[in-house]
């Protein structure tokens, strides 16, 4: 069948006109049924209720915990560390240059990638790797 000359209401399906007489299938009590919860206005139950038995999140153990005393460390790689134009790089100079978005509890430099310049790194943690590459490339580290 084609579509495309046919009046769009006969297309779109009609709403359900509750409430208006026998006839209609949908009359007196609106499809709601006899008495009841649900029948009624405003009725019916919150989510996750099973009929006043235990509801299955109450029933399920807890799982896991937050660490109050985590760190959340911003890293940093060597070749993030490559399109930094200052030569001695701390956090507040890669926040302003856009390398990083935040600081966060501090910044971690991982060995990722190579390092192309000479430069003095300050940061909270320095990866084996990060730190044996950047003195390799004649720099310095320093953790803050």
């Amino acid at each position: 069948m084609e579509l495309g000359n046919l009046h769009p209401a006969v297309i779109t399906k009609t709403k359900k006109r509750v409430g208006r007489g026998i006839g209609s299938g949908l009359g007196k009590t609106s499809g709601r049924g006899q008495k009841g919860q649900k029948a009624r206005s405003g009725g019916g139950v919150r989510r996750g209720f099973e009929g006043g038995q235990t509801p299955l999140y109450r029933r399920l153990p807890k799982r896991g915990f937050k660490n109050i005393n985590s760190k959340t460390y911003t890293e940093v790689t060597l070749t993030m560390l490559n399109k930094s134009k200052a030569t001695e790089v701390t956090p507040d100079t890669l926040l302003e240059e856009g390398i990083i978005g935040k600081i966060n509890d501090g910044i971690v430099v991982l060995g990722t990638g190579n390092l192309e310049k000479k430069l003095t790194v300050k940061a909270t943690r320095f990866t084996k790797a990060a730190a044996e590459k950047i003195q390799a490339a004649g720099g310095k580290i320093e953790v803050i």
